[in-house]
């Protein structure tokens, strides 16, 4: 089971928002624009954190997350049957309200008919009625008529004519699976870990930990796979059973403790005046639990102690740790979970995975590393959901896994930007994704007010140095080296779909030395370029002909960026009127 769509009202800063969900979701914006927030209301939904009065959006006495799960399994279509849809998905709605109290209420597919209303199921109690309705064939035969009866034949009779019944779609009125209080993990197992924790939170045996959660797979395997740990636990039982008055079949226990009769014996005496008497009863001890509450994890780092006494690097170097051996057994399991017709399908998909800054402590190598791990997590059939501050969590070739929150025009509502569509097909897809190689960094773009597009590494490399000497220069500005005049199309489709301002700076190349065709040629891109861009959004700036004309640089050479920035830094190098316009232009946050 998946969340496929996200619905949010009055929550914190997110007055409404409504997403589609993806199996790995990277959440991440400027300080103070709402990205926890989002995340939060994921959290607030499965009741791993509480709503305060504070949450409430400007004022509002009512606040919703609303999910919409799909890829339910058959264990997932029976718990929830009643709010199945015909596509096989469930919506359900988690309000809170100003004071305190919540309630969860799921969608149902209601009947236009009043005799196929679950609501109205009383009101057809009287075998007579009921007899006179269409799903009567699905009543018990003799007997009263409870409710149940009247709900279990409304829904075989919809199951069987699902094509000529009229339905309306609707919340319901009374509690999600008529239970007051949805239980925790009733949507899957939610593995939560924030920004701030103690590593050994997540290294204790409870079952609410990561570690517990795996160590209790571990121990579930020893007891079922150990032939030592069998004999044990059976042995133990029978220890225990001689320890009753009566052995399981209700016999008396000829082999109980004489010690325990006589101390029965002697509250009995105390007891007479009150006719009764005491039994002990001992219950063998759970062995898993036993073993679970008796463990303790230690760290040897060259000195053996526990967690907590070792530094946050390693503390979350740990955590991380426990992530990636989740994500190798989840592909594992994944790989060798086989269908009849050799078809591989995934394992339990109600697993969610919810970080909080994972990357805190974690060198820029390690970051990598860890995010590679969630998105193999992600293709293993769990969902990731993070949010970050680090460049090291993005992938742009998976830019739908990124959602933006941002607060526009001083605003103190967060809007969050996602892009669904197939930006790119064939060798536009393959020309972007090479990209990366050329400027491995490009993830930078979805954390900066600015994005400025250009050809190559010369432009890349002279620009900041010329910005700096203007006091242009801006930190909050990310430069792509986009590796060619052609590739700039493709991220000015991608930043155009997250709203994300740029400036496109391309060679009109129209260079003394060039043949027709290679200036017919050089237009041609400069026009899938100028069509790209949305004036609401973009801009652009022509160097003529090119950066080293426009530097006064000799036509040719080798190690351009090189060259180039030796030139400009040479004495008696000025830039040129225009050249400044240019910097200017670029660093000019109105441009």
């Amino acid at each position: 089971m998946k969340i496929e769509k996200i619905r949010i009202k009055n929550w914190r800063s997110l007055k409404a928002q409504e997403l589609q969900a993806q199996d790995l979701m990277v959440i991440i914006g400027q300080n103070n624009h709402g990205k926890s927030n989002l995340l939060s209301s994921i959290l607030f939904f499965f009741g791993e954190i509480k709503h305060h009065d504070l949450d409430f959006h400007r004022g509002s006495t009512e606040l919703y997350v609303e999910l919409q799960f799909g890829n339910l399994d058959d264990t997932d279509k029976t718990t929830f049957k009643k709010y199945l849809t015909s596509e096989g998905k469930i919506l359900v709605r988690k309000t809170a309200f100003l004071g305190g109290s919540f309630e969860y209420r799921g969608y149902i597919e209601n009947p236009s008919e009043e005799w196929l209303q679950e609501a109205n199921a009383n009101a057809y109690t009287k075998r007579e009625l009921a007899n006179s309705l269409p799903f009567h064939p699905f009543l018990p035969d003799a007997g009263r008529l409870t409710k149940q009866n009247i709900i279990d034949a409304q829904a075989a009779y919809i199951a069987q004519n699902r094509d000529d019944i009229n339905f309306s779609f609707e919340l319901e009125h009374t509690n999600f699976l008529g239970l007051k209080s949805v239980a925790t993990g009733i949507f899957g197992e939610v593995y939560f870990i924030p920004a701030v924790k103690e590593a050994s939170d997540d290294f204790t045996s409870k079952d609410s930990s990561v570690f517990g959660k795996m160590y209790a797979d571990v121990v579930a395997l020893m007891s079922e796979h150990n032939d030592d740990w069998k004999i044990t636990k059976e042995n133990l039982g029978k220890l225990f059973a001689t320890l009753n008055k009566k052995d399981v079949d209700g016999n008396d226990n000829l082999d109980r403790p004489q010690q325990l009769s006589e101390f029965e014996e002697e509250l009995a005496v105390e007891l007479i005046s009150w006719g009764a008497r005491v039994e002990v009863e001992v219950s063998p001890p759970d062995i898993e639990s036993v073993f679970k509450a008796n463990t303790q994890v230690w760290i040897d780092d060259g000195v053996r102690t526990d967690i907590k006494r070792k530094g946050h690097g390693l503390q979350r170097a740990l955590t991380v740790a426990l992530i990636q051996v989740v994500a190798k057994r989840a592909i594992a399991a994944a790989a060798n979970d086989v269908d009849e017709n050799n078809r591989a399908r995934k394992v339990s998909n109600s697993r969610f995975f919810i970080f909080e800054e994972p990357e805190l402590y974690l060198h820029p190598q390690a970051q990598r590393s860890l995010f590679d791990s969630f998105a193999g997590l992600s293709e293993s059939g769990s969902q990731v959901i993070l949010c970050t501050h680090s460049s090291g969590l993005i992938d742009v070739e998976r830019y739908k896994s990124i959602y933006i929150a941002t607060k526009e025009n001083g605003s103190d509502e967060t809007k969050v930007k996602q892009c669904t569509d197939d930006l790119f097909e064939g060798d536009s897809k393959k020309d972007f994704n090479l990209s990366y190689w050329i400027n491995p960094d490009r993830g930078e773009l979805f954390f900066a007010s600015k994005v400025v597009l250009l050809e190559g590494a010369t432009e890349k490399t002279i620009f900041p140095l010329l910005a700096r000497e203007l006091g242009a220069f801006r930190y909050d500005y990310t430069l792509i080296d986009c590796g060619s005049k052609d590739n700039i199309p493709l991220y000015i489709k991608l930043l155009n779909k997250f709203q994300i301002p740029y400036v496109a700076v391309y060679d009109r190349d129209h260079q003394a030395h060039k043949s027709a065709d290679a200036i017919a040629s050089a237009d041609t891109s400069t026009q899938k370029i100028e069509s790209e861009i949305n004036a609401n959004t973009g801009s652009s700036i022509v160097l003529i002909n090119d950066i080293e004309e426009e530097l006064g640089l000799p036509n040719g050479g080798s190690s351009k960026p090189y060259v180039a920035l030796n030139h400009i830094t040479s004495e008696g190098f000025t830039i040129s009127e225009s050249m400044k316009t240019k910097i200017r232009r670029v660093y000019d946050a109105q441009a």
